[in-house]
């Protein structure tokens, strides 16, 4: 069984009885990245030589007999938005094509006090703006599964590169669903944690009151692996949650007995597609038989929350990408006659379509003729979106529901529609707005052999909950080992 393609724990066993140096795991990955990524197009920069080089002095510290973290030695792939010292961060845009940062993000320090290996950076849409990956300025990136259809997005790379095997395990960023539906796509396990629970430091902002940071894994023990490693307060984040991080690793427990989950008819709306509906159902009649009750529940704000999503992320989005004038970083338009048309020209050059349309649409909804009509009505209705899940969990444990409408789609299909491609989110994005913790599994094909996710979500910083009814569910089905055939 070639390296690349084992779990953390995996790894983690065969590293600490010295079966397996960290330096075979990451020429193992490498050797994988470069037999399929030019078909898969995951990653933006790859980091080689520095990546051996840590894999050097983690092995040399096994040799010393040191006992180290599990993720000590591990490759990791990491999304473009997040700051890495030294390493190129272009955020899959033109306007940052260049851009070094001069520091990491809380999130990599964390990585690197546990000796985890950073690979390369995974290509994703510009800014974070998109669901499929199509809107990088670099390329698109193809999903393992079928080369012809899209991984999801934003974090379309990140997801790609843990199901092609170029890479163990790989961080993301969940605004309105950018970890969970790639994960259901391509078929691998992604959690978005709750607002708050990781740093937001250094993760450079699309929508500041909807980015969290979270994990692709294999499967749900490398997840709970990986929140160990990724959760807790940070000065540096004023969003950051004064929480006690629990070890996740005590939740994965096989057992659902007398778990209470809701499902809410809102979810299964027109238009998803069949197969979707038959293996989420299946998976729902197993998670009864592992021991959970499911209960009906209602949560009538649901409709409006793509809307709510869609006035409120781009106004962020307008405000938080104003830094990015062609002044002190990033693209600078050379033609350019005076500072205004520096501005102008440099943003208009620097930033795709999609970046563009969004900056408009928060801009507009954001002037003062439209404050009050828009942004501030989608914040009301946000609070109601959030008052239904609340009402929820005072009769339910947890939330189970599809994670994306339909599987992944052919690429280029939903391009020349945006509003198509907005709902794609549908499912993800009110537990975003909440700012509740999900996470997407695997729970079965469709009869092309794309994969389909489950969704499961919690209370805020209940993640353990999330873990547990996850690894029931992993251990009593197969889902998880279905590999693509690349």
């Amino acid at each position: 069984m070639p390296l690349c393609t084992q779990t953390v724990h995996q790894l983690h066993s065969q590293l600490k009885n010295r079966e397996i140096t960290s330096t075979q795991i990451v020429a193992s990955v490498f050797d994988r990245i470069k037999q399929v990524d030019d078909k898969i197009g995951g990653y933006i920069t790859l980091t080689e030589e520095s990546a051996f080089e840590a894999a050097t002095a983690v092995d040399q510290r096994f040799e010393r007999g040191e006992d180290l973290a599990k993720l000590a030695g591990i490759p990791i792939a990491i999304k473009d938005v997040i700051c890495t010292h030294g390493i190129r961060t272009t955020c899959g845009s033109k306007i940052l094509g260049n851009f070094v940062p001069p520091y990491d993000a809380t999130v990599m320090k964390k990585l690197k006090l546990q000796g985890a290996i950073t690979i390369g950076k995974t290509n994703m849409d510009e800014f974070a703006m998109g669901s499929s990956t199509e809107n990088s300025a670099f390329q698109p990136t193809r999903n393992p599964w079928n080369l012809e259809t899209i991984p999801g997005g934003s974090s379309g790379g990140s997801a790609a590169v843990v199901s092609a095997d170029t890479a163990i395990l790989s961080l993301g960023s969940d605004t309105g669903g950018s970890i969970r539906q790639p994960a259901a796509l391509c078929g691998n396990v992604g959690m978005k944690p709750t607002y708050g629970r990781v740093s937001r430091f250094g993760l450079i902002a699309f929508a500041s009151s909807l980015d969290q940071i979270g994990p692709f894994t294999k499967d749900v023990e490398d997840c709970a692996i990986a929140l160990n490693a990724l959760c807790g307060h940070d000065i540096m984040d004023s969003t950051s949650a004064q929480v006690d991080v629990p070890n996740f690793e005590q939740s994965l427990i096989n057992d659902l007995q007398g778990l209470k989950i809701g499902l809410p008819s809102e979810y299964f709306v027109e238009g998803i597609d069949p197969e979707v509906e038959t293996a989420v159902h299946q998976a729902i009649a197993k998670l009864e038989e592992l021991g959970a009750t499911i209960h009906n529940i209602s949560m009538p704000h649901t409709e409006y929350a793509i809307a709510t999503y869609y006035i409120i992320a781009p106004a962020e989005a307008s405000a938080n990408l104003a830094r990015y004038d062609g002044v002190r970083f990033g693209y600078r338009a050379e033609e350019a006659e005076n500072l205004t048309s520096m501005y102008k020209q440099s943003r208009s050059q620097g930033f795709g379509e999609e970046v563009k349309r969004r900056i408009m649409l928060g801009t507009y909804s954001l002037s003062s003729g439209y404050y009050d009509a828009y942004y501030l009505k989608a914040q009301q209705t946000r609070t109601l979106i959030k008052q239904d899940f609340d009402q929820a969990f005072k009769t339910v444990d947890l939330i189970v529901t599809p994670t994306s409408p339909t599987p992944a789609f052919k690429l280029g299909d939903r391009t020349a529609d945006p509003l198509q491609m907005y709902l794609s989110d549908i499912l993800t994005a009110p537990s975003s707005l909440a700012g509740m913790p999900g996470i997407s599994i695997p729970c079965g094909l469709t009869k092309n052999r794309l994969p389909i996710g489950l969704q499961l979500l919690a209370p805020p910083f209940e993640e353990g909950k999330l873990l547990q009814a996850a690894y029931t569910f992993e251990q009593n089905t197969d889902h998880h080992l279905h590999r693509p055939e690349l």
